[in-house]
């Protein structure tokens, strides 16, 4: 796969919350790390838009068991869960996608509620790299709603993890049903 000027990355909260051992882990999210540092360095060098996104919530998030959420407490701003797993490599260059931010509404998709898709229009991207966690969860929405904005998108299959095998499987069906293409990282120079 040869990248051009219309290319991004986009790479999908890979924050220590997620990670092994993290409050809301994503079993083999830790060992995604060499991969992508691998492609992040291409885009890098190559001087092509890098998008980092991140749950970024308040203590009280919708989202929480606490608050008859579906999950445990994560990605909690001014937490150490909440910060890039350590290792990752995040250049300077890189802009950061924060979601899930109002107390009171979640947020799977890098898209959603956010700035991301004016901003990749803006640049002129037309198809975007996606890697990260949670395969079924905020990767599959934030392919679909890509998918929506018009791009063109490829799914790194080899850097992503899924909370479970099978619902990652599905999720890789199901945004490849809807136009996704699924690539192993080694296709990208």
């Amino acid at each position: 796969m040869n990248l051009t000027a219309t290319d991004a990355l986009i790479v999908v909260d890979m924050q220590e919350d997620f990670m092994d051992g993290g409050t809301l882990e994503v079993k083999g999210a830790r060992g995604l790390i060499p991969g992508l540092n691998r492609i992040v360095e291409i885009f890098s060098k190559r001087g092509l838009p890098i998008f980092f996104t991140r749950d970024y919530h308040p203590e009280d998030h919708c989202s929480f068991n606490e608050q008859g959420g579906p999950w445990p407490s994560h990605c909690v701003h001014g937490t150490k869960g909440v910060q890039f797993a350590s290792g990752l490599l995040v250049p300077g260059v890189a802009e950061v996608v924060s979601k899930a931010q109002e107390r009171d509404r979640d947020a799977y998709s890098a898209f959603y509620e956010t700035w991301l898709g004016e901003r990749i229009s803006e640049m002129g991207v037309r198809r975007v790299l996606v890697a990260g966690v949670a395969t079924e969860y905020c990767v599959l929405e934030t392919v679909l709603d890509a998918i929506r904005e018009g791009l063109n998108v490829f799914v790194l299959t080899d850097l992503v993890a899924a909370v479970t095998e099978e619902a990652g499987q599905e999720a890789l069906k199901k945004m490849e049903t809807f136009g996704a293409r699924n690539v192993e990282s080694t296709a990208v120079e």
